[in-house]
């Protein structure tokens, strides 16, 4: 008995392939995001994701790309938001929530390590742009916009890899870095720590 599956554009079909790309990311880590995993999740076939994606690293590109899209997004919308009542913790919520549940710190450095540094480039482009954007009107005499989103960038990093064993092993609360990367915004923006 054969299964008829549905007949999806090219543009649907991409984006059932990027969603079930996201979900073993965050399943599995960046080792589960195959093209045979993606197309077992999606019912699709191999050849069928080749044609999409060209590759592997292909779909991951197109993976990080998507999600740099969606997160950068939501983050430039809490950014403004955090700028109108002067605090950064959504925003610090935010970054940190994308790349550890969401599984960008993972695949960042699991492209980093398997030497494909330039499938990056789809996210950092993303925060150049946002962090360009969010630009006009920041108080430069405080902590320069791009130093700001270095530092949390890279707590936030840090913390998806290894912030978990690391506070276990200091006996600090599991939230710490989040809290401290809000105080740095803070101080840097040239606020008391609350």
């Amino acid at each position: 008995m054969s299964i008829a599956r549905r007949r999806l554009s090219p543009e649907a079909s991409r984006d059932a392939a990027l969603d079930a790309a996201r979900a073993l990311l965050v399943e599995h880590g960046p080792q589960g995001v195959t093209l045979k995993a993606v197309a077992a999740r999606i019912g699709r076939t191999h050849a069928n994701l080749l044609h999409h994606f060209g590759s592997a690293a292909g779909l991951q590109k197109a993976l990080i790309a998507s999600m740099a899209e969606a997160v950068v997004g939501q983050i430039g919308e809490a950014a403004r938001r955090g700028r109108q009542n002067q605090d950064p913790s959504e925003v610090v919520e935010m970054t940190f929530d994308a790349f550890g549940k969401g599984g960008a710190g993972a695949l960042a450095s699991w492209m980093i390590l398997s030497g494909d540094e330039d499938a990056l480039d789809p996210i950092l482009s993303a925060i150049h742009n946002l962090v360009d954007d969010l630009a006009d009107g920041h108080n430069e005499a405080a902590m320069p916009l791009h130093e700001e989103t270095l530092q949390l960038v890279l707590m936030a990093l840090g913390d998806a890899l290894l912030g978990g064993p690391m506070a276990k092993a200091l006996g600090l609360p599991r939230e710490k870095a989040r809290e401290l990367a809000t105080r740095a915004l803070l101080a840097g923006r040239g606020h008391e720590a609350r």
